[in-house]
Order: structure tokens, then sequence, then C-alpha cells
């Protein structure tokens, strides 16, 4: 792919708080010498702070009133010639298969033109490529735009996407040049929703390399959890705090650092109440992502006690994860999704069982006491930077997109 190529990126919202690791991957193929023209689907409501540049130069396709949208999406339908004929067919098959009178056919038509509009936008902004983050509605956007455009298409499935809102998976993975996901479990996932297994590959949410800095704790003293992510139910957070409640009644000296916000904030504020653990945990807030870094540096042991919710949301491979192993911080999590992909457990970190604060509380306590925790922390720095690491992702990925040209 030559230098002046324009590889348009699409998500549902490319600016917003939970995008970071969008925001960072987009610098990170830009440094390789590729124009990024970036499209999000909405206007998220909290921004990331110190993308001025990236929040510039985005374009939200549903800033407008949907009638525009259609009458926009209906003007370039009528000048996009064969190719809107191939997108049309594309939308009747689709259509079809979800059920003609459903809702979701109802907002496939609507995505339909919100994608001929984009369409628009691709080919006056020269774009020869359009990559999509989520298999879900910027898909069903962009699949449809990158028809009409004459341009390919490939996507980057994550968790939520395929496991909750996997419409037409089979379909957007026969019509892209690839399906990216972040693990092994999703891609047997895929192929059990009769995705073509060639049709995938695997690139993983990578992280900025740092060097290996191991700091040892003293286990006599108070030992500082860490945990981190939105205060939701797949979280795992609840279960967190049973653990500590278990450790603290042994006589296991623990603090724990919640970082995040959230809809579940009041509920666990209430729950480490009512488990008289309060004065030995602390919510935190949302941590800003400048001061990361100095709050992972406060953290002896990082724990992400992710589980199923109550619909079946689940995490793929938590990206928080990824950035404590890189710091050298010590990690525990659940062997759940692809996460053993990640952390290997006894190798790069420990594995406790879903929904098991037991378990958990015990990973913790033998964590706290393992003299071989410097072995840990450093496999799991040197496998992070070799599978996770963001350069060797980016390559992985701008190798996808000079053979789409």
């Amino acid at each position: 792919m030559q230098s002046n190529s324009n590889v348009a990126y699409l998500a549902p919202q490319l600016t917003a708080l939970e995008a970071t690791f969008i925001y960072e991957e987009i610098a990170a193929v830009e440094k390789c010498g590729i124009n990024v023209v970036p499209f999000s689907v909405n206007r998220p409501l909290a921004y990331l702070e110190g993308n001025d540049s990236l929040l510039r130069r985005t374009r939200y396709l549903y800033d407008t009133n949907k009638l525009l949208i259609i009458l926009l999406g209906l003007f370039a339908l009528l000048f996009s010639g064969k190719r809107g004929l191939k997108a049309l067919r594309y939308l009747r098959h689709d259509i079809k298969k979800v059920g003609i009178f459903s809702k979701n056919a109802a907002k496939l038509t609507f995505q339909f033109f919100a994608g001929a509009m984009l369409s628009k936008q691709l080919k006056s902004s020269s774009c020869n490529h359009l990559h999509i983050h989520f298999a879900h509605v910027a898909t069903q956007i962009g699949m449809y735009a990158a028809t009409m455009a004459a341009i390919p298409f490939t996507v980057m499935a994550h968790a939520n996407d395929i496991f909750e809102r996997g419409l037409l998976l089979k379909e957007k993975a026969d019509r892209s040049k690839k399906l990216f996901t972040i693990s092994d479990y999703n891609k047997q996932y895929l192929k059990s929703k009769e995705v073509n297994c060639s049709s995938i590959a695997i690139i993983r949410c990578g992280v900025d390399e740092l060097e290996f800095n191991f700091k040892e704790f003293d286990a006599s003293e108070v030992v500082r959890l860490g945990t981190l992510g939105r205060l939701v139910e797949k979280k795992g957070v609840e279960d967190l705090l049973l653990a500590v409640k278990t450790l603290i009644s042994k006589g296991v000296r623990v603090s724990l650092s919640v970082g995040g916000d959230g809809p579940m904030l009041d509920e666990l504020k209430t729950k480490a109440k009512s488990l008289q653990i309060e004065n030995d945990v602390h919510f935190e807030g949302a941590i800003p992502r400048c001061v990361l870094n100095e709050w992972m540096q406060k953290v002896d042991v990082f724990v992400l006690a992710c589980k199923k919710d109550r619909n079946g949301d689940q995490d793929g491979i938590p990206v928080v994860l990824m950035e404590a192993m890189m710091r050298s911080v010590p990690v525990i999590s659940t062997s759940l999704s692809g996460i053993p992909e990640l952390i290997i457990d006894n190798k790069t970190g420990l594995l406790a069982e879903p929904n098991s604060p037991l378990d958990l509380a015990s990973k913790i306590e033998t964590l706290i006491v393992d003299a071989n925790i410097g072995s840990i922390v450093e496999n799991a720095h040197n496998f992070t930077t070799k599978e996770f690491g963001r350069r060797v992702n980016t390559q992985r990925l701008i190798s996808f997109f000079k053979l789409c040209s």
C-alpha cells in the first residue's frame, strides 16, 4: 500500500472514552505512513482527553436527523450505478434472512441509507479501503457503503458485537476481505455460526511496549489490589468484594482500589458497606488515561473478575489486563472467553473460575505468597510484548490493508 493511501476507519463511537484502543491503533497506523479518514456512527457523550486532532477530523454519521440521512442516502444510491444495485441485492437478502416484518429489517433498511450516504463521503475522500471496528451496527452500515463505493472492507470483531448482537455474521464475513477477531476463542465461536474459517484472522488489540520494571512487594504489609473497568455486571466487581472479605476474615492484609464508573457504582458501595469492608475498599471513579500509569504503579496485584452477565455478555480479552502485564504488575483474572490466551495459568498470571469469589480469594492469596512471582511477571511482560504489542499487531493489520489494495 502506497504512503498516500487513504484508509477509512468506522466505529460506533470513535472518540468515546471507551474507544481508547481504536484511537491508539489509528495513531500507530498513521505512523506507518497511511492516512486515516475517521468516521463514527454516533457522537459520544464523553470524549477521550488529548485527542483533539482526531476529534476535529471525525465525521459523525448520525449527527443529522433520520429523514435527511434517508434523503442523502437515496440521492447517493441513485448515482451509484451497478454497485448500488449490488448493495440493494445484499439488502434484500439480509431483510429476508432477519424477517421482513422484524425490527431488524427496519433497522437494516435505515442503515442501508446511512451506508449510501457514507459511500459518497468515502468517494469524495478518495478512500481505497474501509476498516470497521465492531461487527454489529458499524458493519451493517459499512458493508453497504463499501459495496456502493467499490472499495474493499475489513471488520474487527470484539465480544458483545458477536456474542449478543451477532446479526448476519456469515454474510459480513463473506462480503469482507477479512473478518478479524481478537482471540482464538472468538474464532471458534464464529465458526460455530457458519462463518468460513478462511475468512477469519486473529489480530490482537495491541498495547504499547514498555520496559520490564517489576517491583517486589512485602507480603507482611497491606497488599494493594486494583481493578479497573466500567462498573457493570460482567466485570465481576461484586465477586471481587466478596473475595476481599474472605481474605480479610482470614487475616490476609489487603486493600482494594476500584477504578471506573458505571451503573453499578452505588450498588457496589452498598455491598462493600454490608460486608463491613468499606474502609478497605476505595472507589476512585473514572481513571483518566493521563494518570493510568500513576494509578497502576500504586497497585501490587491487578485483578479482573470477569464473568458472563445475565444476558450472556462477556469480555473478550480485556486490554486493561495487557496494560497491567506490560507495566510488570502481576495479574489475576478468570478462565473466561479468550482470557486464557493472554493469562497462561501459573506462567503469565493466575486464573480463577468465573463466579467463584472463594476461588478468586484463593488465587489472590496464592499469588501474594508465591516466591516465583517475579518469574511470572517477567514471563507475562515478555509474552505480552511478543503477542499483544502494538507494533507487531499494527504490522499484522497493515499487511492485510496492503493485500486489499
